[in-house]
């Protein structure tokens, strides 16, 4: 015995595709001077923080040909 389907009921739903609005959404307000100067205030400070890690971290990422007598230990020295 063959049933037949029935209609969905959310067929509006198939039909949501052709549908288009004629309302058009408000424009985005402009930024402010102070807003726009607060984010590049803020990327400057990330950018200079990442900066300064990189430099201050370079001398303890570098490795020195050879140790200095300060690094070597008592024991290797036979005392």
């Amino acid at each position: 015995m063959l049933r037949r389907r029935e209609p969905v009921p959310f067929a509006f739903l198939a039909e949501a595709d052709r549908f288009r609005s004629d309302v058009a959404p408000p424009p985005r307000e402009r930024a402010s001077a102070g807003e726009i100067a607060g984010r590049w205030l803020l990327g400057l400070t990330i950018v200079a923080g990442l900066v300064g890690s990189l430099v201050l971290g370079m001398p303890a990422l570098s490795q020195d040909q050879a140790p200095s007598h300060s690094q070597q230990s008592q024991a290797s020295q036979g005392h």
